[in-house]
């Protein structure tokens, strides 16, 4: 099964980044987040439209 939701370290391997980045690309609206109670998630679909997005801006993370 594949997960929808991704915790911080997830989503930051995934982007072969470390955990501080991925706070840094969500404090600076450029990854979309969720919250769950206390747990902040990063949605499958936003770590994929964030490389579409670096592949067509050339913007680097």
């Amino acid at each position: 099964m594949i997960k929808l939701l991704l915790t911080v370290d997830e989503a930051a391997a995934l982007l072969g980044v470390g955990r501080s980045t991925v706070y840094d690309l969500i404090r600076g609206h450029r990854l979309e987040s969720v919250r769950i109670g206390r747990a902040r998630r990063v949605p499958r679909a936003a770590v994929l439209a964030y490389v579409d997005r670096l592949r067509g801006d050339g913007e680097a993370a």
